[in-house]
């Protein structure tokens, strides 16, 4: 897949912005929604109203998340005071077990919604028939790429989030490195930090998954090079956790050296004055879309769609971008934590490849790398 910035101006400054393109099989490709879209598409979902034509304010919805628990903390209260009589169910997994959970459910799906869940996921969802059609009030606002190609999207996402190394200095400096030392993926390879890294378990984790895909298309996607550095990396690896923000609170409480985590897990602990740095890898970071998705039942539940009409809304986007750079509205690139425009930072992500290749790289990484998986 190929990155394209767009650039808007806005008081006179130019905002870069973040879109993927070439997912012919996937996302859109035009440049922008036709006059109308937002409207049209919506029309067509006036199925999923109830029996007034209108959607529910009040009831009570199951909501399937991989967002982080503080995150989803913070942005129910948001929601609730705007609609303090719809009660939200979560549930809250990695992204790989909400996945897993939502695929055994397809028969009898239990959750109305999905929220922040990986796109790479959603796709998977869509392909398997599970996502219900619905344009949520406001779509036409969201990049074009960031959302499902169909006339009616069956997905939207909402931010991107990229692989980083969370490096505790302090116990970095006892091994007698530094952290200029950690600037690539090679630089993990060093003998030095033998047993001293901890990484997301793939299976579990979108930012384990997201990591993996990364490192395979940087080696040459139709090659074994990736694979070999993985099994080299795998030699210095300690743990694989079934959490993405894990290794990054485990370098900061001094439990590993180096933490594969997430940029936003690492910017948040080193808020917090925990004794770590933010490396970005120079050769490029693995990504992936947190995308939200009305789930296909036999009774549409229509406080649902208030719900997603809210989870693309103006306030919801300030929200998620109070934790990353990168927002399906597009942005102005500045973020604490980050020292140039985070788009740059991330690879050409051929998602349509990921989504084709998903289960063959989980279930290789599975006979290659468990052994060192934590407990479930």
């Amino acid at each position: 897949m190929k990155l394209r910035k767009y650039v808007s101006v806005c008081i006179a400054a130019l905002i870069p912005i973040l879109a993927v393109t070439a997912l012919s099989a996937c996302t859109s490709s035009g440049a922008g929604e036709p006059p109308g879209a937002d409207s049209a598409a919506a029309a067509e979902t006036d199925a999923n109203r109830d029996e007034t034509g209108s959607k529910s304010t009040n009831g009570e919805i199951t909501v399937y998340t991989a967002l982080e628990d503080e995150q989803v903390t913070e942005y129910l209260a948001v929601f609730n005071t705007e609609y303090p009589d719809i009660e939200v169910n979560v549930v809250r997994e990695s992204t790989g077990v909400i996945t897993a959970r939502l695929l055994a459910e397809k028969d009898n799906p239990q959750a109305d919604a999905v929220w922040g869940t990986a796109a790479s996921s959603m796709m998977i969802l869509d392909d398997e028939g599970m996502l219900e059609a619905y344009a949520p009030e406001g779509v036409g606002r969201i990049l074009p790429d960031f959302k499902s190609n169909k006339p009616v999207p069956t997905w939207v996402g909402i931010d991107a989030w990229e692989t980083a190394f969370i490096v505790n200095t302090a116990e970095l400096k006892k091994l007698g490195l530094s952290v200029s030392d950690i600037k690539s993926y090679d630089d993990l390879l060093n003998p030095a930090l033998k047993n001293h890294i901890v990484m997301s378990n793939p299976n579990s984790s979108g930012t384990g998954f997201l990591t993996v895909a990364g490192v395979i298309q940087l080696r040459g996607k139709d090659t074994d090079a990736g694979w070999d550095y993985l099994t080299k990396l795998h030699e210095n690896v300690d743990q694989y956790v079934h959490s993405g923000s894990k290794p990054a609170k485990m370098a900061a409480a001094g439990e590993c050296v180096v933490g594969v985590s997430f940029g936003y897990a690492g910017i948040s602990r080193k808020a917090d004055g925990a004794p770590v740095e933010v490396i970005f890898p120079e050769e490029g970071s693995g990504w992936d879309m947190e995308a939200n998705a009305l789930m296909k039942k036999d009774s549409i539940n229509t406080a649902a769609l208030t719900f997603l009409d809210w989870a693309i809304s103006d306030p919801a986007m300030d929200l998620y971008k109070a934790n990353y750079p990168i927002i399906a509205t597009g942005g102005d690139g500045n973020y604490e934590g980050y020292e140039s425009n985070p788009v740059d930072q991330l690879i050409d992500n051929d998602f349509n490849w990921v989504a084709q290749n998903r289960n063959d790289i989980l279930n290789e990484w599975i006979v290659k790398y468990d052994s060192k998986s934590e407990a479930q």
